[in-house]
């Protein structure tokens, strides 16, 4: 180097802009600089700047976004009621609003799969509510497994395609999800199509999708080799249908209290196929972590300090973005009624319908 000694280089600032709620500053990043020191000094930036809070993300290699907000957007008023069906399009549910008072929507035709978790009385039913709420009305089948009696999604029975109450009919129900897999997955092939999306409208198979509420049901085991036998089928289907899924129109929410490594390394392998994460307040850093930890690690922590006037309030994060949002608030009353007054846009889905008792 000649004796010359190295300086440091600073990033690049841009100007900051002004926002109804605050502002918010670009920073530009040179090669080596990392966004761990901006989230290092989030909090330090909140008290000197006197604002409610400071966000800090990093939506692309070499770029962070500094964004301060006055005061909570998404405390106080409520979050109305999911628009009427027209206005949305096919597969596209209205969630609720994100921090930026934007509407906050999850479409499976951008985004197939979804995992959601939270702690009990953190917003994750409610979620699970706006989604029914949001599909009902659309040509699309919903199926449930809820291993807790149906007592979660029980009430929208009148919408269901097919309900599994216990680990034995998820097996039996995610079975049928197979054959139908399978079945399209021919036709498509006979097509000469790469999925339900390339066939002609009038061809084209009603999309599914799979509500599982409580999935660490699935995957504990009481020791007896049923149990182990059905967990172990509960997780290669499980699997399976999120591996082949997207492109046949077969999709997954899944969403637990607690998703931690003692449940086994299936969780972890369908954890990777399910590229949207719903994360509400949590109890335990690993769930946190199973949630955020690869989208958005610098979110992890934020979820674990939700306060309980947060309820309905989660990180939604999707290839590497995250945000702050809150679910639409629907009452269970709300979401049966709508169930019901859709109960006639069931589609007829022969596996589903005529595959044996559950």
């Amino acid at each position: 180097m000649d004796g010359k000694k190295l300086r440091p280089i600073p990033p690049r600032l841009g100007h900051a802009k002004r926002t109804t709620l605050g502002f918010t500053l670009r920073i530009h990043m040179h090669p080596g600089q990392t966004v761990e020191p901006y989230l290092a000094a989030a909090e330090a930036f909140t008290h000197a700047w006197r604002v409610h809070a400071v966000r800090v993300t990093s939506p692309r290699r070499g770029l962070i976004v500094v964004t301060a907000l006055k005061s909570d957007p998404l405390m106080g008023a409520e979050v109305g009621a999911p628009p009427m069906p027209s206005t949305l399009p096919l597969l596209t549910v209205r969630a609720g609003r994100t921090e930026d008072t934007g509407d906050w929507t999850l479409s499976f035709r951008e985004v197939p799969h979804w995992l959601i978790a939270g702690a009990t009385q953190s917003g994750k039913s409610t979620l699970l509510s706006a989604v029914v709420a949001s599909l009902a009305p659309q040509p699309v089948a919903l199926v449930g497994i809820d291993c807790k009696g149906g007592l979660e999604l029980g009430m929208y029975d009148s919408r269901l395609s097919a309900l599994a109450c216990t680990p034995k009919e998820a097996v039996q129900l995610l079975t049928r999800l197979e054959r139908e897999l399978l079945h399209r997955m021919r036709f498509c092939r006979t097509m000469h199509a790469r999925g339900i999306w390339d066939l002609d409208s009038e061809l084209r198979p009603d999309p599914i999708v799979v509500l599982v509420d409580e999935v660490a049901e699935l995957y504990l085991s009481d020791g007896s080799k049923e149990s182990r036998e059905l967990r172990a089928q509960c997780s290669t289907l499980l699997l399976r249908v999120a591996q082949l899924g997207a492109a046949l129109g077969i999709h997954l929410v899944v969403a637990g209290q607690r998703i931690g490594s003692e449940l086994g390394p299936g969780v972890t392998a369908l954890r990777a196929q399910l590229g949207g994460r719903v994360c509400h307040a949590v109890h335990d850093e690993e769930t946190a972590q199973m949630a955020l930890g690869d989208l958005a690690p610098e979110a992890v922590e934020l979820v674990q300090r939700f306060s309980s006037a947060e309820k309905g309030v989660a990180i939604s994060a999707v290839s590497g973005e995250w945000r702050r949002v809150r679910s639409t608030r629907i009452s269970r009353e709300e979401s049966k009624a709508i169930a019901e007054t859709h109960a006639g846009m069931t589609p007829y889905i022969r596996t589903l319908m005529e595959g044996g008792d559950l």
